[in-house]
Order: C-alpha cells, then sequence, then structure tokens
C-alpha cells in the first residue's frame, strides 16, 4: 500500500509541484488550500489528486481535516508543511494583524498541522516531515521582519523536533527555497527580477520543481539518515 502524504498548500506554485512529484514516485497524496476553490478544483480535474480546504492557521480546522485524510485515505506518513502567506510592510509600519497573521499561518500553521499527525508517526515508527522555510528565514529581508521571524523559527523548530523523532524512526528536516519562478514572483516588474537574477551566481530563478525534488528525497527510505537538516536550495544566492 502506498504511503500517505500530505502537502499543505498543495494546489499551487512549489505546493502542486511538490504534490505532483510525490504522485509521481508513488505516494498517495492529498493537498490541502486555504481559499481558491476554483484554483483547487482544476488542480484535482488535471491531476487525480485530492484537495481538502482549511486554515493550517486554526489548530482545531487543521485536526479535523487530518482526521477526514486518515478516513478517507489512510494515516499520513510524509507531511510537507508548505502553506505559507506573506504581508509585508517595512516593520515602522507594520501592524500588529500583519505579524500576526503571517506567524499564525507560517510558523503556528507548522504546529498545527504536525502536532496532530506526531503519535501516529511515534506509534507507528515511522514518518517524514519536511517543512518549507525560506532563504529570508536564513538572512532576513527588508520590510519582512515577520515572515523572516517566522521562517527563521521553522527552521529551529527542525531542528528541536528532529532529536525527539530521530529514535521512533521519524526524520524532520526543512529546505529554503530561494527565489522561485511562482506567478507571485513573476508578477514583479520584469527590471526587479533581473535585478535579483543578477544575485544568484546560477543565472536563473528556481523552478517549483526544483523544490520538489528535494522534497521526494527526504520523503523516501533512502533519506533515512538524515534529520535535523537544512537543505538550501537558492542557486547559490545565500551560503550556509
Amino acid at each position: 500500500m502506498a504511503r500517505i502524504a500530505l502537502v499543505t498548500g498543495g494546489s499551487r506554485g512549489i505546493g502542486a509541484a511538490i504534490s505532483q512529484a510525490l504522485a509521481a514516485a508513488g505516494y498517495t497524496v492529498a493537498a490541502t488550500y486555504a481559499g481558491n476553490d476554483e484554483a483547487a478544483a482544476k488542480f484535482t480535474e488535471e491531476t487525480g489528486i485530492k484537495t481538502y480546504k482549511w486554515n493550517v492557521a486554526d489548530y482545531d480546522e487543521c485536526a479535523a481535516g487530518i482526521a477526514q485524510i486518515d478516513a478517507d485515505l489512510g494515516p499520513v506518513d510524509i507531511l510537507v508543511n508548505n502553506a505559507g502567506i506573506t504581508r509585508d510592510a517595512p516593520f515602522h509600519k507594520m501592524t500588529r494583524e500583519q505579524w500576526t497573521q503571517v506567524m499564525d499561518t507560517n510558523l503556528s500553521g507548522v504546529f498545527n498541522m504536525t502536532h496532530p499527525i506526531w503519535p501516529g508517526m511515534r506509534e507507528r515508527k515511522f514518518g517524514r516531515v519536511i517543512t518549507i522555510s525560506s532563504i529570508n528565514g536564513q538572512k532576513g529581508q527588508f520590510a519582512q521582519a515577520n515572515y523572516s521571524a517566522a521562517k527563521a523559527g521553522d527552521i529551529g523548530f527542525t531542528k528541536a523536533l528532529a532529536q525527539e523523532g530521530a529514535r521512533a524512526g521519524i526524520t524532520v528536516n526543512v529546505i529554503c527555497p530561494g527565489y522561485i519562478a511562482t506567478d507571485m514572483v513573476m508578477a514583479v516588474p520584469e527590471k526587479v527580477r533581473e535585478s535579483i537574477i543578477s544575485t544568484i551566481p546560477v543565472g536563473r530563478l528556481g523552478e517549483p520543481e526544483d523544490i520538489a525534488r528535494c522534497v521526494v528525497f527526504l520523503a523516501s527510505d533512502e533519506a533515512g539518515f538524515i534529520t535535523g537538516s537544512t537543505i538550501t536550495a537558492n542557486g547559490g544566492q545565500y551560503m550556509t
């Protein structure tokens, strides 16, 4: 029986590439989304991957949604915490709401998704928790104090939880993408994109599939000795 993989924010952008790559690798995949019903329906129609709607910032919605996936498909073996939002503003203009929204989704959302799944992984003595952080969680970014703080928190969460999961056969890792050619990045003015690309040694934006391949590897049995690691996938833009 195929292992069950759950990808949050899994019907668009990087998440969609991850969902499709895991399905191609033989996993049974469920993808969550927060609000775009039309995009989710189209994604399911095109890929056959089931989508589920809930807000990862709400613990009770996460627990209920995970229980539904368990009933529909089986217990989750691989969790990919990909869902995230931005609410950018220079700190002196940032509102408390902008701070809270980003922290609730990008950091607390990782807790909300992982916590209900963790006991089952421990009981079955197998699990993969893979969180998508960001280059800006490593180096910081102007007007992203909220986003950078949350994404840095994801890295700390990973390092701590990896120590708890290791003896139970659970690996916990984090991927920090650089600038990826998603709809959001491609929507910025061409001159801005060119400026970004000029700082990337490989000379291009990343593709969503670049991140998806990292996830597929970390989800595999072959990656069982890798835990607590930060995979930096940014074309050399920021080297750690």
